[in-house]
């Protein structure tokens, strides 16, 4: 039986382990950390549950797939709520807008907000529900090998949407400011700016309205249990606290990954690790790219996280609450074009134990706040403490609440910790942005060029950022390797 051995242990390894084991492989799965999940971790402190990472949970029907591959259910292994409403948008005080889990009625809100523009938005969603099953079943499960994999019967006829972006799409009948940022928000997930995004994309408004929010009882950390589940019941072996220091080869082919208290043989590795620090594990003429190659990739933001225990519930807002009461022109300029720390950042506020009471204890709230930031930023405790301190200030100022008194506990996570705990090259959170020019083939390659056994997988390569991306990207892999098999063993 050939052994395989993978990298790390988030979304797209899990799918990649899980595959390879079906397929009759010998796998096992190596874990930096003390725990399972790559960036989906739990923080646990003294009763209060926090997800680490991901926390929307988006295109339910990639998940679905994923299980179904197994002849199994997603049911079968966490439970799901749909949220109503979806999530809600703050503008400023007593100024909002509450997305609800029904086309139609954000169709009769976008109507009654903007006259006129209910009948665009049905046209839009429309156009982004083409785009959906073209993406699904055209695209995003392609291996990023060939320019031929963008050309379909139905691709053909979009091409205009690869040249226009998102922003020139939303903007060309709808007017209203907050209605364009509602519209535009989906493509943060991207890692772009809308202005940056192929208009194609608008794919993600179907993910948002279409398909709608969900949550997975336990958080996400639960999606990840699942799947390592799973993966055990097909055979995979997980080991933790393996950091992995190098991958040895001979005759172009690796043999050993060696990490800090083991040796492991090998006949294949595939890596879900972050793909440039992969890369520092190989000798200098091994490496697909070089390290300037990685700086002048465009990366999609990293974050300043809070994970914040409150003594009291928080009725004055949502599961998911977006703060839009700034300008996010000015932000993303901070973040993509003249990279500093922000000066009026948007954030995202997230009080998951509003629907999930398990997470902390009775009458106590779990509050998870999310700032986009630039990535190589210097950061450290003093300027999360102050932009803490921002989050508190412009909740108070919107919602007439002062939450700081309220705080048990608080812990934060910077660019310097996704570097630290995750590897992740220049402190990035949700990988490359999805830009015209690192889309598909222009993504780095899932293959080693230069060892004929050693492929990547995850939110660096195909087909981009994202949780249900990174499902994709495992099957995406071990569907290349199964077909290429001949050549490599």
């Amino acid at each position: 039986m050939s052994k395989v051995v993978i990298i790390g242990s988030g979304f797209s390894a899990l799918a990649s382990a899980c595959y390879m084991a079906k397929k009759g492989y010998s796998v096992k799965v190596l874990e930096k950390n003390e725990q399972l999940g790559g960036r989906a971790s739990l923080l646990e402190i003294d009763g209060f549950k926090f997800d680490m990472g991901p926390s929307w949970y988006w295109m339910p029907d990639i998940f679905e797939r994923f299980f179904a591959d197994f002849g199994k259910k997603v049911s079968e292994y966490y439970k799901l709520e749909k949220l109503s409403p979806a999530y809600r948008v703050i503008f400023g005080k007593d100024d909002y807008i509450d997305i609800a889990d029904d086309p139609e009625k954000i169709i009769a809100k976008f109507e009654e907000i903007e006259p006129g523009s209910g009948k665009h938005l049905r046209k839009f969603m429309e156009d982004s529900r083409k785009n959906y099953e073209i993406a699904m079943k055209d695209l995003v499960y392609n291996p990023g090998k060939s320019v031929m994999e963008l050309v379909s019967m139905e691709t053909a006829t979009r091409l205009n949407l690869f040249v226009q972006n998102i922003s020139q799409t939303v903007r060309k009948n709808i007017k209203n400011p907050k209605l364009q940022s509602i519209l535009e928000f989906p493509v943060l997930f991207l890692g772009a700016k809308p202005q940056n995004t192929p208009a194609f994309y608008n794919f993600m408004n179907h993910a948002d309205f279409g398909l709608g929010t969900w949550y997975p009882k336990g958080g996400f950390n639960a999606v990840a249990k699942g799947m390592v589940r799973l993966a055990k019941e097909l055979g995979v072996e997980f080991l933790t606290h393996q950091e992995v220091l190098r991958i040895e080869t001979k005759n172009s082919i690796a043999k050993r990954v060696v990490t800090t208290t083991d040796v492991f043989e090998t006949d294949l590795v595939i890596s879900g690790a972050d793909y440039a620090h992969t890369e520092q594990l190989l000798n200098a003429d091994e490496k697909n790219y070089s390290e300037d190659y990685w700086q002048k990739k465009v990366f999609a933001p990293s974050s300043f996280l809070y994970y914040v225990a409150f003594d009291k519930k928080v009725p004055e807002l949502q599961h998911h609450n977006l703060f839009f009461d700034t300008d996010f022109g000015q932000h993303a300029v901070e973040i993509y074009d003249d990279p500093k720390l922000p000066t009026k950042p948007l954030f995202y506020a997230n009080f998951s134990s509003k629907t999930d009471q398990d997470l902390c204890p009775e009458g106590k709230e779990v509050g998870f706040f999310l700032i986009p930031v630039a990535v190589d930023l210097k950061d450290s405790q003093e300027i999360h403490d102050q932009y803490f301190d921002l989050i508190m200030s412009r909740i108070e100022e919107n919602i007439g609440v002062d939450l700081r008194k309220h705080v048990i506990f608080k812990k934060s996570f910077g660019v310097q910790d996704f570097k630290e705990r995750y590897n992740s090259c220049r402190g990035n959170a949700y990988g490359l942005a999805n830009t015209l020019l690192q889309t598909s083939i222009l993504r780095p390659s899932i293959n080693n060029k230069k060892i004929k056994n050693l492929f990547y997988t995850g939110q660096l390569t195909v087909p981009g950022p994202g949780v249900p991306p990174a499902l994709i990207s495992g099957k995406v892999v071990t569907d290349y390797i199964l077909k290429n098999q001949h050549k490599i063993f």
